[in-house]
């Protein structure tokens, strides 16, 4: 069948996509003899359209799936929806629809675009985590860990954000604002849900070194975030009764001239009884937020409260002050500080006048002062007793022991990783699972009655906060152990308890006996994963930490979720990222009906590596569209003679054996930078071997037929429907997508004769044409016989002559 006259990407993307439904083309198989591949791109929130940031992702996912088929390879990429959340409920307050109606409609819409831009999806296995389908399982995780004491309900002051009405993690605090809404985070005591991620710290940890598919940086950010430390806890004594303190600077411990505790430690509150103007402050302190980047950049504050430490070895002393930047969840909520060694100390001792004294000096006796800021480096102690004279590490240990045989201390290992907060006030997420009894307690949802199903026929009042709280529909129940009068629990998780396993249950997408089968066990871990950089604490943490809890269940047999990870770079214009607030944003939609998916994807692909920022271009997208309408043309122009029934001759003459070693040279390093994920270097390739297919005469049919071929494959996975309609149309066979990889004829990469440029101290002066495997005497004997070189070497002396093989010969002369 010949082509179409013209390009026509609309009618033609169409089509494909419609055959690729039609025939389950990217159904992954469960039972295969192939190498299976398990390529997955981060889930969207369905916010109602997609952005540039998407389409990048997504097709970058694609590329590498289709490639993978191409490896023939039993390639498993899906795609769900991340549904839970805030946004939905605040954008349901705005136009007052309940939020499951508002959700279900945004990913109806999203599901259309992304099978308009040609993505290779099982959509047989599509998962939105709002279904109580999906839900049910995490509910159903939840009370095993309840079980074994992984889960646990304590209250805590928290992150709280009065915009959302609703508790954060510390990992959703940025610079003391809210992830979600950028509101000012505030400080909460309430009752709260944990996991205990702090039990797995050491082996998310350690496992970080299995994990060298990752980039270093994710890794770096991971062990900076989980925070393993090395010190001693120790005790200083407050009217008789101990206050243990954690410090990773036991040689520093004769230098504390106070003790600074929590706001909200017990000491503080007890002073503030008696002291109201520490009552104050304390309750001033409570609207800041809880997390370390919130303390670390507002101005250090406190007030004494009144009381004294005794030090556990000097037994000087020293004041207790109630300051801001300590965090009761870290430690013991006391730190003991050295202003002469610690920077922030020495700024809070400064500010109110409080004792500087040196114990460290350093190592190369050079003087410090202390007046213009703290010394903290390691050095030798001094002004510390018995201790005087000994290095950092030495230090450590005679001090250890000293406290150790004073009853009074201990070393020990600490780490800056808290337990994860997971209930959140808000309404539209999923229900956690417990009952809580007057007489019984607090009780787990039996087997039998999950999923505790969210009510979903609810619109959210203009003021907020979550209507579960008010519906005695939901709340109102029996205890299952007694059968008493209970009240279910409102609070819901975080949405990242959703995202931390949905990778898995793709696998098992249709399981209704178990949160996965065996099928979980086949596919996992993760060949690639691609999303933003921005999820490497948060989401890729806990991820890491929910599919260790799913290997102690049994449910998988690998440590970690995900082998690879590609962190892709953000979409730019005019230098910025693309936001609505800053009026840069480019729609996807309005390019794929003007240009077409393929044009999309393939500017997306060449504009930048996928790791780097790739920065908007209209004249670029116009760009890659004019070149899938040159290879249309071409392929019209030359299609009586392509395709599988063409003969495959080597070609005879001079010029088509330098085309053919060009094609095989552009496709050995497109294959190479395939591997490599240098995508923009492939669309490079394709169209450097376009250029050269261009350069052959009409009677290289034949190697003309083989160069189209190469192309086609090449291009496929980054355009997939234009070449998916040539190939078919073409002749070349019906599926491009099954076919096989192109490889390199290492004899074509072999020339008969080589063209070497002749230099004289270094400036091109000729060249010389040479067999390829002619000899260095040779080599040089034709370079100092070349008629316009002798003219530059006249009558000067040759001092050197340097062959740098297959590209140069320099002539060094005096």
């Amino acid at each position: 069948m010949k082509p179409e006259q013209h390009y026509q990407p609309a009618a033609l993307e169409s089509a494909a996509q419609q055959e690729w439904a039609d025939n389950g083309s990217f159904r992954a198989a469960d039972q295969s003899d192939k190498e299976r591949f398990y390529c997955l791109s981060m889930f969207p929130y369905p916010s109602g359209k997609l952005h540039m940031g998407h389409v990048r992702n997504y097709t970058i996912g694609d590329v590498i799936s289709r490639y993978q088929r191409m490896l023939g390879k039993n390639v498993l990429q899906p795609m769900g929806w991340d549904a839970f959340g805030m946004p939905a409920e605040n954008a349901a307050i705005k136009h007052g629809v309940p939020p499951a109606e508002w959700t279900y409609a945004n990913i109806d819409y999203m599901r259309g675009q992304l099978k308009r831009l040609g993505f290779g999806y099982d959509w047989d296995r599509e998962i939105a985590t709002c279904s109580p389908d999906y839900y049910r399982w995490e509910q159903w995780l939840f009370t095993r860990l309840l079980q074994k004491g992984l889960v646990y309900k304590k209250t805590s002051s928290v992150n709280w954000c009065p915009h959302d009405q609703t508790v954060l993690a510390n990992e959703q605090v940025i610079e003391g604002r809210c992830w979600r809404c950028d509101t000012h985070v505030e400080k909460q005591a309430i009752p709260q849900w944990f996991m205990r991620i702090t039990a797995y710290a050491d082996e998310l940890l350690a496992d970080l070194d299995k994990l060298d598919g990752w980039p270093e940086q994710v890794r770096t950010m991971q062990r900076n975030w989980i925070g393993k430390s090395f010190g001693v806890e120790l005790e200083f004594t407050v009217n008789g009764t101990a206050l243990p303190v954690y410090t990773t600077r036991p040689d520093t411990l004769m230098g504390v001239t106070y003790v600074a505790v929590a706001p909200e430690h017990p000491l503080a509150k007890a002073a503030a009884e008696r002291d109201p103007a520490l009552a104050a402050f304390i309750a001033e302190c409570a609207q800041s937020g809880t997390s370390e980047a919130v303390i670390e950049a507002q101005a250090k504050r406190g007030m004494a409260i009144g009381l004294h430490a005794i030090h556990p070895l000097s037994g000087a002393a020293v004041p207790i002050y109630a300051a801001n930047f300590v965090l009761m969840s870290y430690g013991h909520g006391a730190v003991m500080a050295v202003p002469a060694h610690d920077q922030r100390d020495w700024e809070f001792a400064r500010h109110y006048g409080l004792p500087i004294k040196q114990v460290i000096a350093p190592v190369d006796g050079q003087a410090i002062d202390l007046n213009l800021a703290a010394f903290c480096d390691k050095g030798v102690l001094l002004n510390s007793g018995e201790f005087d004279g000994l290095d950092f590490n030495a230090a450590l240990e005679a001090i250890a022991a000293r406290l150790e045989s004073l009853g009074k201390g201990r070393k020990t290992t600490n780490f800056r990783l808290r337990d994860w907060g997971i209930s959140r006030q808000r309404y539209w997420g999923a229900p956690i699972p417990i009952i809580n009894c007057d007489q019984c307690g607090t009780v787990a949802v039996p087997d039998s009655d999950l999923p505790v199903v969210l009510p979903e026929a609810v619109v959210i009042p203009p003021e907020g906060g979550s209507p579960l709280t008010r519906m005695e529909s939901f709340t109102v129940c029996r205890c299952p152990q007694c059968g008493g009068k209970a009240a279910r629990e409102t609070d819901t998780f975080d949405t990242f308890f959703e995202s931390s396993w949905y990778f898995a249950r793709y696998a098992s997408h249709d399981s209704e006996k178990a949160m996965l089968d065996q099928r979980a066990k086949q596919w996992l871990p993760v060949d690639q994963y691609i999303g933003g950089i921005e999820h490497a604490i948060l989401h890729l943490l806990y991820a890491r930490f929910f599919h260790k809890l799913l290997r102690d269940e049994g449910l998988v047999n690998s440590d970690e979720p995900f082998t690879r990870l590609l962190t892709q770079g953000m979409v730019l214009k005019d230098g910025s990222k693309m936001s609505k607030s800053k009026g840069n944003t480019v729609d996807p939609q309005t390019l794929i009906d003007r240009f077409g998916a393929d044009t999309v994807r393939l500017f997306t692909m060449f504009a930048a590596p996928p790791e780097q920022s790739l920065e908007w271009n209209d004249a670029g997208v116009e760009g890659a569209h004019r070149f899938l309408k040159r290879l249309w043309a071409f392929a019209i122009e030359h299609s009586e003679q392509l395709g599988a029934g063409a003969p495959a001759a080597a070609p005879q003459s001079d010029q088509a054996r330098k085309v053919r070693h060009e094609i095989h040279t552009i496709l050995q390093q497109a294959i190479t930078d395939f591997d490599k994920y240098q995508f923009n270097t492939v669309v490079a390739a394709c169209m450097k071997l376009l250029n050269a297919l261009g350069e052959l005469g009409s009677e290289e049919a034949n190697l003309r037929n083989e160069g189209v071929a190469i192309l086609l494959r090449l291009l496929y996975p980054i355009a997939p429907h234009i070449t998916h309609t040539l190939w078919r149309q073409l002749g070349y066979g019906e599926e491009i997508l099954n076919s096989s990889w192109p490889t390199v004829d290492e004899q074509a990469l072999q020339l008969d004769t080589l063209t070497l440029v002749v230099q004289v101290n270094g400036k091109m002066r000729g060249k010389i044409i040479l067999p390829h495997h002619a000899a260095t005497a040779e080599i040089e004997k034709a370079a100092l016989n070349e008629e316009n070189v002798l003219r530059f070497i006249g009558d000067k002396s040759v001092r050197k002559v340097i062959i740098v093989p297959g590209r140069l010969v320099n002539i060094v002369v005096a």
